[in-house]
């Protein structure tokens, strides 16, 4: 084991203490407890995936973990004090997106999203959405693709839109792209059990086939682990009964069960 990856170990441990708990950092980034105590405590290493995922957690490089102790802390305390200025020209809005991108750069990748919609009633939608980060901003592009053979419906949307993060929440707007677009608003969550694979959370927005009514639905997003199948993504995007087989047991218990939704 060389000096660099001595230095991991102990660089790690320094970047944890500006966090309010070990947990809440696993929970941002997805990786288990036991296997971060490791990464921590023991010398191991993480793979390379793992490694870029915790330092983006800080807003760092992978390679900044390789520093001397001391090069690295002013490494951290520079990343930490890169804070997003309101930009005038862009409106009261101009500072909202990305909010904490830190914290954000840790939910990037592909998601295959569930929700029930008033379009296709007592059916649940597949779709799938793309967080990527862009210029300081993180972008979502969303896709459904809907064939309903019982009514003789094709409907291939698009959505692009941006993502922001605070307060332990992800905040997305979306827009259709077409020749009429429309809004789509989505707040996720962390899922308690599930929180390493999937957020959960309420999705709005206008309902095409039953004149423009506006809705509000519980949405559910899977993380997808590298390298994605991106046309297996786009090929499960659809309609589904609640019983079919091709749906997870935690989707159709989150978007069917009849308690209000509630904070985590």
């Amino acid at each position: 084991m060389g000096e660099s990856d001595h230095n991991f170990s102990s660089n790690l441990r320094l970047a944890c203490s500006s966090r309010r708990s070990i947990s809440d950092l696993c929970r941002a980034v997805g990786l288990n407890r036991q296997q971060f105590n490791r990464y921590l405590n023991t010398g191991t290493l993480p793979s390379a995936h793992n490694r870029s995922r915790i330092a983006a957690a800080f807003g760092l490089d992978p390679a900044d973990f390789a520093l001397p102790p001391q090069a690295f802390r002013l490494k951290l305390l520079a990343s930490s004090q890169s804070v997003a200025r309101p930009n005038p020209s862009l409106g009261p809005l101009g500072s909202a997106f990305p909010g904490d991108l830190k914290a954000l750069r840790a939910y990037l990748g592909f998601y295959q999203a569930w929700h029930t919609s008033l379009s296709w009633p007592g059916r649940i939608v597949c779709s799938c959405s793309h967080l990527r980060e862009m210029d300081g901003k993180v972008l979502v592009t969303s896709l459904e693709r809907i064939v309903d053979q019982e009514s003789g419906i094709v409907q291939r949307s698009r959505y692009l839109g941006l993502v922001a993060f605070r307060h332990e929440r992800l905040f997305l707007t979306e827009l259709t792209r077409d020749e009429a677009p429309t809004f789509g608003q989505t707040i996720l969550t962390p899922f308690e059990l599930y929180q390493r694979r999937y957020l959960r959370g309420l999705s709005m927005g206008i309902s095409w086939r039953n004149n423009n009514l506006p809705y509000a639905t519980r949405t559910i997003w899977r993380r997808l682990a590298a390298p994605v199948d991106k046309r297996g993504l786009i090929a499960n995007c659809g309609i589904y009964k609640p019983a079919s087989a091709a749906l997870p047991s935690v989707v159709v218990s989150f978007l069917t069960e009849a308690q209000p939704l509630t904070a985590a």
